[in-house]
């Protein structure tokens, strides 16, 4: 049976998913942890919670097949942000694993988050 703590936290990343998935940001933005936590940050003062997941349901009315492929990038995506050195798509989403932290967290400032530092080019893996 799952901890109130670990509920919270499910609710937060739910949170974090549809703000990401409301936001302007898109994978041609090659983006780095900061990008995705201001994109977050941004869009949940721009429309709120409700207006993230109501925009959020009906991009997935109107066009299922675009919505379920960027909701996974958007999981990829978060949970990377999470995580050193990530790199996307190197390993499987997981419902509710994702650590709390974003922004600079452990992939640091200007590490893009395909593994790429902004300004140095690859990063040890």
């Amino acid at each position: 049976m799952p901890t109130t703590t670990q509920l919270a936290m499910a609710g937060l990343n739910q949170a974090r998913f549809e703000a990401l998935f409301a936001s302007g940001l898109q994978p041609s933005d090659a983006p780095t942890s900061d990008m995705v936590a201001a994109a977050i940050t941004r869009t949940v003062r721009q429309f709120g919670t409700g207006g993230c997941a109501g925009r959020m349901a009906q991009e997935f009315g109107d066009h299922p097949d675009a919505a379920a492929s960027r909701m996974r990038w958007v999981r990829q995506l978060v949970q990377a942000a999470a995580r050193p050195q990530a790199r996307l798509g190197t390993e499987p989403a997981g419902l509710g694993t994702e650590p709390a932290g974003l922004g600079a967290g452990p992939a640091g400032p200007g590490t893009r988050l395909d593994g790429r530092d902004a300004a140095k080019g690859p990063v040890a893996a």
